[in-house]
């Protein structure tokens, strides 16, 4: 059998917490329906076929890069290592990986393909969406019972006016990126301070 596994990340665009990825390779005879870009699925949909996808996937990975190194090589560099990981961490090995997106990490166990909107036209992308984002979102609730007035279960990290606003009142906490610009003006203005 020809095993085809799909990549994908959740979380380039937030200012805190870790940017997740994760890799799937589906079983041919176990398929699940109602898979879809877990951008296009309600959280319900996606915690519903979270649980599917683990239980009926031939394998799957899921690889947290966190706020450290993502400061450290660049969100884009971050992504790129988390997919490769993600892929060495399948306890199968695929034949050939499907990565959402225009962009292919170095180092690869297999020889791969990038598409654009993957996560929309390709299942084993789908899945591995739905995987990275409902374990990015558990963990950015697990996060929020550590740093609460963040609001970190409310909009996962993204900036929005209530996560700018409480950065700018509280200043950064060990989670935030300070690569992100947002983040990096609140750390200046606790210094001035």
């Amino acid at each position: 059998m020809h095993l085809i596994a799909g990549v994908d990340e959740a979380g380039r665009g937030p200012l805190a917490g870790p940017v997740v990825v994760a890799a799937v390779i589906l079983d041919p005879a176990r398929p699940i329906s109602g898979l879809d870009d877990s951008k296009k699925l309600s959280e319900r949909k996606r915690d519903a076929l979270y649980p599917l996808i683990i239980e009926r996937a031939l394998a799957w990975h899921i690889e947290h890069v966190e706020a450290d190194e993502i400061d450290r090589l660049n969100i884009l560099q971050a992504t790129l290592a988390g997919m490769r990981r993600s892929l060495q961490g399948l306890a199968v090995a695929p034949a050939h990986a499907l990565i959402d997106g225009n962009r292919l990490p170095d180092g690869l166990p297999c020889p791969a393909t990038a598409i654009i909107g993957g996560d929309a036209s390709e299942p084993a992308i789908s899945a591995a969406s739905i995987l990275a984002k409902v374990a990015r979102d558990a963990r950015m609730r697990e996060l929020h019972a550590h740093y609460p007035h963040y609001g970190f279960d409310r909009h996962k990290g993204y900036p929005s006016p209530l996560h700018l606003a409480a950065l700018h009142a509280h200043g950064p906490c060990p989670q935030h990126r300070r690569s992100y610009a947002p983040v990096r003006r609140a750390l200046e203005i606790a210094r001035e301070g």
